[in-house]
């Protein structure tokens, strides 16, 4: 799994869970290869565009767990204090390769993310809490006429995750990989080809809202289109988008048992789910109540959040996760057994997450991060390896 550095964007608790489920299960040991404090990143330009870029690489030191950002070398720099109101970050741009160039940077022990603009710095600010992120579904925000996108990494003793993400917008397209101490290298995150236009259409052809999470600068630029949760959040989506398919499921499992197997490693462990009211109870194989889920929201099911909240343990987050992604891909009808072990049901329902169905049928290996735990079953764009050789982070053309 991924790290998600703590931020403004995700949901926290999906953040939080999401990084310490990490470092627990892949923890240091005696047996890992060494990796080394840094590594390097190849950053290559086949955008087409004639934009300078601009590339950042922003986290938490996993050593000290001080926030800063890393320099082109890969040294650490803490951010100095922050004020109220918010005071200006050092610039910790790096400048970009050209199009049609590459360039090579090192990366360090970092939980954080790989930024990159085109055409504009971006602008961080700090307060006296830490450092403020673009957060574009906010109109004011400094950073929302600047079409920029990231990468989110992991890069501890055990190796390196690193993977392409749409959970808060989908925007300038990238892949990401990684080099192997065999010499191989594996990819993810590339769309199809007239994939990026193609995510954009679908949402324009659909009715109710989704077209408004597509966000265009006034120069006709289109700049991103927002996760649906943050298009909840802005009123480009009704509140009532996935009521329908939430009130379905609830009537189901109101009569028949929704059984829940968190952990593909462990196929004996399983939670059996039903409806009381507007409260789904679980339980385990002793017939004992383990967690209980008031009947969610649309925000909820969008950021895997508030009511399925999925703390870092080992009941209630793994049959959170689970239900989430059932929720978004719109499974939980057609298989009364969670999660679903292939993407052939995915989507299929009338009432669904537009926005992960478009994105996962534009890419080239149908693996994205379209929301928080899309994870759930292997379909997510993550590369991982734990002797990583060399990162790569690839600017694809728009078009």
């Amino acid at each position: 799994m991924p790290r998600r550095l703590t931020r403004r964007l995700l949901p926290p608790a999906a953040a939080a869970a999401l990084l310490a489920a990490v470092l627990a299960v892949h923890a240091p040991s005696s047996a890992d290869a060494a990796v080394p404090a840094t590594i390097p990143l190849k950053l290559t330009n086949n955008s087409g565009r004639g934009d300078a870029v601009y590339v950042y690489t922003i986290g938490t030191l996993l050593s000290t767990g001080q926030q800063g950002w890393a320099d082109a070398n890969g040294t650490f720099h803490a951010w100095p204090a922050g004020g109220n109101p918010p005071t200006p970050a050092p610039d910790a741009s790096i400048p970009g390769p050209a199009a049609g160039q590459s360039t090579t940077i090192r990366i360090p022990k970092f939980s954080g993310r790989i930024y990159f603009s085109y055409g504009q710095k971006l602008v961080f600010k700090l307060t006296t809490g830490g450092l403020v992120q673009p957060a574009v579904q906010n109109p004011t925000d400094p950073n929302h006429d600047i079409l920029f996108n990231w990468s989110e990494y992991t890069l501890n003793d055990s190796g390196l995750w690193l993977n392409s993400t749409q959970v808060d917008m989908f925007s300038a397209p990238y892949a990401v990989g990684v080099q192997r101490s065999d010499g191989t290298t594996v990819s993810t995150g590339h769309l199809k080809a007239g994939g990026y236009n193609g995510v954009l259409n679908d949402l324009r052809g659909r009715s109710g809202g989704w077209a408004g999470l597509i966000q265009t600068r006034s120069d006709g630029t289109v700049l991103r289109a927002l996760a649906p949760g943050h298009g909840l959040e802005s009123g480009a989506l009704p509140a009532s988008v996935m009521d329908d398919y939430i009130n379905r499921v609830w009537q189901k499992y109101a009569s028949t048992t929704l059984t829940v197997t968190p952990f593909a490693d462990q196929p004996d462990t399983k939670y059996f789910g039903r409806v009381s009211g507007d409260v789904m109870n679980f339980t385990n194989g002793s017939g004992a109540v383990v967690t209980s889920f008031q009947k969610p929201d649309a925000a909820s099911v969008f950021g895997c959040h508030k009511l399925l909240d999925a703390p870092n343990d080992q009941v209630r987050g793994p049959i959170s996760r689970t239900l989430c992604a059932g929720f978004n891909r719109s499974t939980l009808l057609v298989n009364s057994n969670q999660p679903d072990s292939s993407s052939a049901n995915f989507y299929q329902d009338a009432v669904t997450n537009q926005y992960a169905r478009a994105i996962h049928a534009q890419t080239a290996d149908g693996k994205a991060y379209a929301f928080a735990f899309d994870d759930v079953g292997n379909h997510e764009s993550l590369v991982q390896d734990g002797n990583p050789q060399q990162a790569y982070l690839t600017l694809d053309p728009f078009n």
